[in-house]
């Protein structure tokens, strides 16, 4: 009996080196496993932020893009009959200094347009955004300009370029200056 617990205990003896010896390598490959996953994982994140924010600066640039847009065709766009209603829609879509100006000389303006009844159409043609911050655009804006006025002769499209100021404020984005350029 004593050489079968002596057996025994050899077996077990000799049997545990070889586990041993063998957990290293299987410890090592489940470490490099783990710091694998990590690693991933961390550039996952990584990569899911980047894609966050560039589509974030997509839909803001395509904001400021289109409220550009829209200003040029507010400032383009008045039919007399509808004066008042184009000028609130200016004014609507307006902020800071731009939008005290204009509210400041719109008068003359809408005696002008009532007394000729004359009424015109804008029509944008190309739209670009120069610039872009955090709250900020310039919007570039080619728009073809064909007004009409009784008892005149019909008058040939005309073509102006504009750059539009553009500011996020907490109403949105609004034109906040207007440059006709060159």
């Amino acid at each position: 009996m004593a050489d079968d617990a002596d057996a025994v205990t050899r077996q077990l003896t000799e049997g545990a080196e070889p586990d041993r010896a063998g957990a290293r390598p299987v410890r090592a490959a489940l470490i490099l496993g783990l710091v694998i996953v990590a690693v991933l994982g961390g550039l996952i994140g990584w990569l899911g932020v980047r894609s966050a924010a560039t589509n974030d600066l997509a839909a803001q640039r395509e904001l400021f893009l289109s409220t550009g847009r829209q200003g040029a065709l507010d400032l383009t766009t008045i039919e007399a009959s509808d004066a008042d209603a184009a000028v609130q829609r200016i004014l609507d879509s307006s902020t800071g200094a731009f939008h005290d100006d204009f509210k400041n000389n719109s008068g003359p303006f809408l005696e002008v347009l009532k007394e000729t009844r004359s009424s015109s159409r804008g029509t944008v043609t190309e739209a670009a955004v120069e610039s872009l911050s955090e709250d900020r655009a310039q919007v570039l804006v080619t728009v073809g300009i064909k007004t009409v006025t009784p008892g005149e002769p019909d008058q040939p499209e005309r073509l102006w370029r504009m750059r539009i100021g553009v500011q996020n404020s907490g109403d949105g984005a609004k034109v906040s200056e207007v440059v006709f350029v060159n």
